[in-house]
């Protein structure tokens, strides 16, 4: 459904004439004297070279419509926060920094997931051990001593696999 869509948005972009460098020029210009249709322009004109630095983050475990969402909102502000100098550099540098930004916040995202996952499993490992020795359950404090981890971190374990288990149960 995603793919469908980007394809939407390429095949969108098609009928979008780029701005070069001299029209950039002049509706920086008209932007800076108040002309806001000259802003929503610069914006539409350089579409396409926004594409061209989404094409180096592709592949990086940001779905590509969110990479082209963030790069676009990017190139927005790029053109309100404009204040001289070279403004494709400008505007090349705020979407870069946007791009490498999503890709690092997908990849803590997923980092924290799987540290989630592998202490809800080690937490499960460590409670069959210790029913077993104990012969009975053992108490959220008796967990966090085994497994060297405050009784928050193990309660928020035990949270994440009671919502695990009512989703399954749904």
């Amino acid at each position: 459904m995603q793919e469908d869509i980007f394809q939407m948005y390429l095949e969108e972009l098609k009928g979008i004439e780029s701005c070069d460098e001299e029209e950039n020029d002049r509706l920086l210009k008209a932007l800076a004297s108040g002309d806001q249709g000259a802003g929503d322009r610069l914006i539409e004109g350089n579409l396409k070279a926004v594409l061209e630095v989404v094409k180096d983050y592709l592949n990086q475990g940001v779905p590509a419509g969110d990479l082209v969402q963030e790069a676009n909102m990017a190139l927005v502000m790029a053109v309100r926060e404009y204040e001289g100098g070279g403004f494709e550099s400008f505007f090349r540098e705020q979407v870069k920094a946007a791009l490498l930004a999503a890709v690092e916040q997908q990849s803590m995202e997923k980092r924290t997931a799987q540290k989630m996952a592998d202490r809800v499993n080690r937490l499960q490992d460590i409670s069959t051990e210790l029913a077993q020795e104990l012969g009975r359950e053992a108490t959220v404090e008796e967990l966090a001593r085994r497994m060297e981890l405050t009784a928050e971190e193990v309660r928020d374990a035990m949270k994440v696999t009671m919502d695990a288990m009512t989703l399954v149960e749904r």
